[in-house]
């Protein structure tokens, strides 16, 4: 007997209906959802999508409709500007707070929060006691395991080297225009989301240094535990909370053997920005 093929529904209807859910029962109802108290700013390709994993199974933490909300940076679309539909969009994309149940904690992880220079000011204007969380991974490895992210999702077609020497010339329209939802400046950026100090800089001309913590992506990596007790106990909720399942999340298997050339020009490269972090921080990371 011939077997009767499901037909699968169009991805524009899915994204209308989606749409439409969206507008016509999360946004009315937004002012009685929850509005997170801390951001994991970033950085990417740093472990965030492990550490959010992670602080999800915290009961007294709630999580939005999907990891990245992209809402103070204005949206992952170039087409579009999030930021400029203002909180009700923003609440609408977590649970409604239910009176019966505890008090709880909203995440919203979007790493380019980081990494877009109009991000601060924003969420000091929209909430000045927000917390944030930053995960920062050695530059070198960072710019690698971006590089191989674009190559994955088809983007980069260039090999590694010739991707980090075009960098400048990719960036430099964007940069100009201050166009920071431009493909190129967000997609090609290897080199650029590794100048940590600029991007920290950016943030501690808004806050105060103890609303953000910043973290070492490679202890984390080695011992999350530890990390983890520490980012529980900076947001507000139990940090003795144990995480049974502390598999690394979203691990790329497209990498391959570095040449040393290219390992010693990123080095080379980020050696300086990196003294200037340090002496920003206080601390040494040793990368």
């Amino acid at each position: 007997m011939a077997t009767i093929k499901k037909k699968s529904i169009p991805k524009r209807i899915k994204l209308a209906v989606r749409e439409s859910f969206f507008k016509n029962y999360r946004q009315p109802t937004a002012s009685r959802r929850y509005l997170p108290e801390f951001l994991i700013i970033g950085a990417m390709k740093a472990g965030t999508r492990s550490l959010y994993g992670y602080m999800m199974t915290h009961p007294e933490l709630v999580k939005g409709i999907r990891k990245e909300i992209h809402y103070f940076d204005g949206g992952s679309r170039p087409s579009t500007d999030t930021y400029s539909e203002g909180e009700t969009w923003y609440r609408a994309h977590f649970p409604i707070q239910r009176n019966s149940v505890p008090a709880k904690k909203a995440v919203d992880a979007t790493p380019r929060y980081i990494f877009n220079p109009l991000t601060p000011q924003r969420i000091a204007e929209s909430a000045p006691t927000m917390k944030l969380i930053a995960l920062l991974r050695n530059p070198v490895e960072r710019a690698i395991s971006h590089y191989f992210h674009e190559v994955r999702m088809g983007r980069e077609k260039l090999p590694l080297m010739d991707a980090l020497l075009a960098e400048e010339s990719r960036l430099k329209p964007a940069i100009e225009s201050e166009d920071y939802k431009n493909s190129d400046y967000n997609h090609f950026s290897y080199k650029l989301r590794g100048h940590y100090y600029d991007q920290i800089e950016r943030y501690l001309k808004h806050f105060p240094r103890d609303q953000m913590l910043i973290l070492e992506s490679e202890p984390f990596f080695t011992a999350p535990e530890s990390t983890l007790s520490q980012v529980f106990e900076f947001v507000g909720v139990d940090p003795n909370h144990q995480v049974k399942n502390l598999q690394p999340q979203n691990v790329a298997n497209n990498k391959t053997p570095i040449d040393l050339e290219i390992l010693d020009y990123l080095s080379d490269y980020f050696r300086p920005l990196n003294e200037k972090l340090y002496s920003l921080l206080g601390v040494r990371y040793g990368w």
